[in-house]
């Protein structure tokens, strides 16, 4: 018998919540509901959960100040936001804390059902996928020794390109968020640090220009977005 993935989910609607809850362990996923936004963080120091999934508007604490918290505690795993709302300042404001997904109240429990699945592929496909050597396009990169090839032509990056390049190929197709990146890379948030990556990435954009299949596309205000098309058979 397989282990279920471990699911976080705070929901305050008692009705909504229970309802979802069981939904989900009908599809064999394992389930900790909170209906209060308090208790969130504490739960999920206890747990170790594959997925999160936030209802923004709770009582006491709302989705995004949990979902802050859970970020300085682990800055991998996936965020998906329940929201009644659909503005654009509160979806930019879900991506900025890394949120890898949105779903919009009232929506289909079989959309959010593909959404979980899809989002819990990627993160598996991330971490097979990215051992030793890394195939980005046309290119090769070799995070240990550093080296980005694309047929005999080898540019050797600084620890921080290697670095930076490694977390968008951990992210590829999906948005990094930038506030994550200047934690782990450069260790703290600010002005400075962040002209600093935006630096950075116009030198790997440079780097990886021989492939016009591949784009580092800037999201405003929330981060950036490795993109990697399919190559020509």
């Amino acid at each position: 018998m397989k282990n279920k993935t471990d699911i976080l989910l705070v929901e305050d609607d008692i009705s909504f919540g229970s309802v979802l809850k069981s939904y989900l362990e009908l599809n064999d996923f394992k389930i900790t509901w909170i209906d209060d936004g308090k208790n969130a963080v504490e739960v999920f120091k206890r747990g170790k959960f594959r997925l999160c999934i936030l209802d923004v508007m709770l009582p006491n604490v709302d989705g995004f100040t949990i979902a802050k918290e859970i970020r300085k505690l682990d800055s991998e795993v996936p965020l998906l936001f329940l929201t009644a709302k659909s503005l654009r300042e509160d979806i930019l404001k879900g991506y900025k804390l890394g949120a890898d997904d949105y779903i919009t109240k009232p929506f289909d429990t079989e959309v959010l059902l593909y959404k979980i699945k899809a989002i819990l592929k990627r993160e598996t496909n991330s971490r097979q996928d990215f051992q030793g050597i890394v195939q980005i396009g046309l290119y090769t990169f070799n995070p240990e020794r550093r080296t980005l090839t694309i047929k005999k032509k080898v540019q050797n990056l600084s620890p921080r390109e290697a670095d930076l390049l490694t977390m968008l190929c951990e992210n590829k197709n999906r948005l990094l968020n930038r506030d994550i990146v200047l934690r782990e890379i450069w260790g703290e948030e600010g002005y400075f640090t962040t002209r600093s990556m935006d630096v950075f990435i116009t030198k790997l954009r440079k780097c990886l220009s021989d492939d016009p299949k591949i784009e580092i596309k800037n999201i405003h205000g929330a981060g950036y977005i490795l993109e990697v098309g399919e190559q020509n058979k």
